[in-house]
């Protein structure tokens, strides 16, 4: 009985010692560093090719780059086409999403997560001053290319240093293609998507959207915070672990945003965004609205994150 209590014992300390080992090993397993700066640059580069209307040339011409961009760091990657019917032109409009796959270090590994941003830029500026330019396209900037920025940047990483689970990366069309108040016209790509038998393959998704604004606050989004708090709550924890006081741990907004469709399949989804952007589906939606340190700032959360799952 005494022996057997002591071998019990011994085993246990060897479990223990193996726990310690396996997390002093990952502790010291650190993140990559985020590029804000290359980030910005990439930004730059999406509003160059101008404003990125679903349907139009610009918005070719850039997933072009996009593809080019991931095949040059030989990470796989693909597009998914779906046709939109205009309400207000009564045509059909193709938009397309691009997905690129990042595997885990361990090919044993099954988790996955899907990051995720809208690509598109807004064919209207109905909150322009100047009132003969609400018809106008939009730049996009920070709504639409700062949040591709963000993942792009992060695609760099995980090519160079591999993260422990796989990970999605998904640039979406159609996000802000509709009228104000008519729901029906938004979140295109991302209604699509959920409609691709993805349900239960990934773990939880996030969002960024919006959040190159060189004036940048991040509050928690209320619909994240309500129905993926343990999400909502990783996210924010992480930043301020890192000190990144961009990030606000409390509520202020409650948006619409592609994160609400991958819930309608019960995917834990949150929201990063700043939606006090005064510049918002206006005309001055410019990279000069934007920083680079913005941009470090959010990929510095995410990429923590990410890494230490």
């Amino acid at each position: 009985m005494y022996k057997n209590k002591l071998n019990s014992v011994f085993l246990i300390l060897i479990a223990c010692f193996v726990v310690l080992s396996c997390k002093t090993k990952m502790e010291q397993t650190e993140a990559p560093v985020f590029d804000g700066q290359r980030a910005y640059g990439y930004l730059e580069k999406q509003v160059s090719f101008g404003p990125r209307v679903p349907g139009s040339d610009n918005a070719v011409n850039c997933r072009k780059y996009f593809m080019n961009f991931f095949d040059s760091l030989g990470i796989s990657n693909d597009t998914m086409q779906f046709v939109h019917n205009s309400k207000v032109s009564g045509k059909p409009v193709t938009m397309i999403n691009i997905i690129a796959s990042i595997d885990p270090m361990d090919k044993d590994v099954t988790k996955r997560y899907l990051l995720a941003a809208h690509y598109d830029s807004r064919p209207r500026a109905e909150h322009d001053a100047d009132l003969d330019k609400r018809e106008n396209w939009i730049d996009g900037a920070n709504d639409g290319a700062s949040g591709v920025a963000v993942l792009m940047e992060l695609a760099n990483l995980f090519a160079a240093q591999k993260p422990g689970v796989g990970i999605d990366l998904l640039l979406l069309d159609g996000e802000d293609f509709g009228r104000p108040g008519d729901l029906d016209e938004y979140f295109l790509g991302a209604k699509d998507y959920v409609k691709r038998n993805i349900k239960g393959k990934y773990e939880f998704a996030i969002v960024v959207d919006m959040i190159g604004d060189s004036d940048l606050k991040i509050y928690r989004e209320e619909h994240s915070n309500k129905y993926s708090p343990e999400v909502t709550d990783l996210v924010w924890n992480t930043a301020a672990r890192l000190g990144e006081t961009t990030f606000v741990n409390s509520v202020k907004h409650a948006i619409y945003d592609d994160h609400l469709s991958f819930m309608t399949i019960k995917l834990q989804s949150v929201v990063i965004i700043d939606f006090d952007y005064k510049y918002w589906h206006t005309t001055l939606d410019n990279a000069d609205k934007c920083s680079a340190a913005s941009l470090g700032s959010v990929g510095r959360v995410v990429t923590e994150l990410m890494y230490s799952l």
